[in-house]
């Protein structure tokens, strides 16, 4: 079980430039194939949704094909499957869709380790309705929640959890099917901020728990765009508001205006890719994409055990602030004495891409009292060990310096 890294690197133009790219929790490089089928979608024929002409049928093959695939990827059925242009824009739409059956005395439970996509919309739905937050807390010895604090936080008045499935500065991966049943077990739905999760995991939607899972195709090679999924039989209790003559039907209930059916294209065809690196024997395309995820999970690992190894012989000079033991392969660091955004211009002038930052994450770096800027490295799939001893040389002649 192994991935050719020469051959998946191939499909990537922009690694032609020679860079070495650290910045995948921000955003992944295009593989040709995504661009390919944008292409092909945007010069058609192309028109709206239709069951007459060529260009009809393509927009409508667009969507399906869409929905399929990530139905596929998230496992849940094509109706549970929700495009938006991004998380953080889904999320704001479904506070708003669920914060209409909240009543004053309510409560939400939050979370100190999520991105900001994960908090604000639902502290501002609550503040609007009147609605009670509460927190989990972050151990700062370990970088995990605190579970004592999750179950002090719950209540029969709980309306809602929401939680990342990993954080995207400090790789975090909670528990969250054990959340999510606590949850559960005071009529609480979860909402789970999969972003980081899904660029380095398998989803299985039912098995974490999750009774409504987003994530960001860009974030594993895809074009830029959002994906919600749940039950569709969950959808069906949930009354967006929208225009009168727009479908009524789940899930297009909840998209509002014309698709873009590129980019739905460009990211089906992200999800077929991932299902190439690696397919083993899989008939299915879900076969195929558990055997390829899970090759791409041992080859990040050996890759971040190669960077940590690295950044200990480093010394002092370097603290790594990712400690959590079940984690992804991103790690975030500040520099003794030096300024993260220097080292950024500096990895940059030789050719290394890693980003310093808060990155969003507003309650992490508040909670753990992190330096801003923090120097963020994180694998993606195209990653090699060559880069990583670039990235190491760059930060070892940095702190020299």
């Amino acid at each position: 079980m192994a991935i050719d890294l020469t051959a998946l690197r191939a499909h990537f133009p922009s690694l032609d430039h020679g860079l070495a790219f650290f910045d995948g929790p921000g955003g992944t490089q295009t593989p040709r194939p995504v661009a390919d089928a944008i292409t092909a979608t945007l010069t058609g024929p192309l028109s709206n949704r239709g069951t007459v002409s060529p260009s009809e049928l393509n927009a409508e093959r667009a969507v399906a094909e869409f929905r399929a695939a990530y139905a596929d990827l998230l496992d849940v059925p094509a109706r549970g499957i929700v495009h938006g242009r991004s998380a953080t824009q889904l999320t704001y739409d479904f506070s708003r869709h669920l914060a209409k059956s909240w009543e004053e005395g309510d409560e939400i439970v939050l979370s100190r380790l999520d991105h900001d996509c994960n908090v604000r919309p639902w502290v501002q739905a609550a503040g609007r309705a009147g609605v009670t937050v509460r927190w989990i807390e972050i151990d700062g010895e370990t970088a995990e929640l605190d579970l004592d604090s999750y179950e002090r936080a719950l209540s029969p008045r709980t309306r809602l959890v929401a939680v990342t499935a990993a954080s995207n500065v400090l790789g975090t991966k909670p528990p969250l099917r054990r959340i999510a049943d606590l949850a559960h077990e005071v009529g609480a739905l979860v909402y789970a901020d999969g972003v980081h999760y899904a660029a380095h995991h398998l989803v299985d939607v039912p098995a974490l728990g999750a009774d409504l899972f987003v994530c960001s195709p860009y974030k594993f090679l895809g074009p830029h765009c959002g994906v919600l999924a749940a039950a569709p039989e969950l959808l069906e209790t949930l009354r967006p508001d929208k225009l009168l003559p727009s479908p009524d039907t789940v899930p297009e209930r909840f998209e509002f205006g014309t698709l873009p059916y590129e980019i739905l294209a460009g990211a089906t065809a992200a999800v077929d890719f991932l299902a190439t690196m690696d397919p083993g024997p899989g008939v299915t395309r879900r076969e195929r994409l558990a055997h390829s995820l899970s090759s791409l999970h041992e080859h990040e690992q050996a890759l971040r055990t190669r960077l940590e190894e690295g950044l200990r012989a480093l010394g002092d000079a370097v603290t790594v602030h990712s400690k959590a033991a079940d984690r992804t392969p991103t790690l975030l660091m500040t520099l003794h004495g030096r300024d993260a955004r220097e080292a950024q211009v500096h990895l940059a002038a030789r050719g290394v891409l890693a980003p310093a930052g808060s990155f969003y994450a507003y309650e992490p770096f508040a909670a753990l009292k992190l330096e801003d800027p923090a120097l963020r490295v994180g694998l993606a799939p195209y990653n090699t060990a060559e880069d990583v001893d670039r990235l190491l040389d760059g930060l070892s002649s940095f702190l020299r310096a």
